[in-house]
């Protein structure tokens, strides 16, 4: 690949945006490769966890420059083909069919916020800053903005999308962006940690526990939503994973989901 690397271990799949130069901004190069990889991770059963990390001084400062100068020149035809691709990518990270982690060791702007609000969970480096920087450009985080609206929650967007302020880990983990900050030095022990206790979980348990929170978040309480939610939990206690489960607490032993050591 050209510019991702690709690590497995133990269930946990490692993808690492690869472009220190530019610090890890993407392009619709980057954006297509990322797209395949993921696809693919999604459908191999090995995968149990999957980690979005970067190399280089920063996690992702965005769109590349290069790429903005081209797409400057674009029609609106041509601009919503081009935006078209990066929604279709947030997309499958947010809906991939395994847990995900964004780990985030720098700092973090613009398109690279949509990156870590579409994983499931994220941890970040104490000195790490985010931006929304897209106003300042005379531009708007419109193909992020679902899952950041998401993470961070409509008002503090209110001041971050409108502002394109910079603002710490600290904050971030206030207003519910990112789940954990820790030192930079704890930062690999945190994300490892997290990881064990995904890949230590049943596979579907995990799958349907992602979809459960897309289902149930945000919608109204009735009839429609109660009646998901006993199916959901009367479909899991029946599956072969969920007797399963049940039958190894009971007898006191490692489910048979558990991968071997090393």
């Amino acid at each position: 690949m050209k510019n991702l690397e690709l690590r497995y271990e133990a269930g946990v799949s490692t993808v690492t945006l690869n472009r220190p130069e530019v610090r890890n901004a993407f392009n619709d190069e980057v954006i297509t490769e990322l797209t395949a990889v993921l696809h693919e991770l999604g459908q191999r059963p090995e995968v149990r966890c999957v980690v979005l990390a970067g190399n280089g001084p920063a996690f992702c400062a965005g769109a590349d420059l290069n790429w903005m100068k081209r797409v400057a020149g674009y029609t609106r035809e041509q601009n919503l083909e081009d935006a078209g691709g990066l929604a279709r990518m947030l997309e499958v990270l947010y809906r991939l069919p395994k847990p995900t982690v964004a780990r985030v060791h720098g700092d973090t702007y613009a398109g690279g916020m949509g990156l870590v609000s579409a994983c499931d969970i994220a941890v970040a480096a104490d000195p790490v800053q985010f931006c929304l920087s897209e106003v300042k450009l005379g531009l708007i985080p419109a193909t992020i903005s679902p899952y950041v609206i998401r993470a961070m929650g409509a008002r503090a967007a209110h001041r971050w999308f409108l502002t394109a302020e910079r603002f710490s880990a600290a904050e971030a983990h206030r207003i519910g962006f990112v789940h954990e900050v820790v030192p930079a030095a704890q930062l690999d022990a945190k994300v490892a940690e997290i990881a064990r206790a995904l890949v230590s979980a049943g596979p579907e348990a995990v799958k349907a526990g992602k979809q459960l929170v897309h289902d149930v978040a945000g919608r109204e309480i009735g009839a429609g939503l109660i009646r998901r939610t006993v199916e959901g939990i009367a479909d899991i206690r029946s599956s072969e994973e969920g007797r399963e489960g049940v039958r190894s607490f009971l007898e006191k032993r490692k489910p048979n989901w558990l991968l071997p050591p090393g």
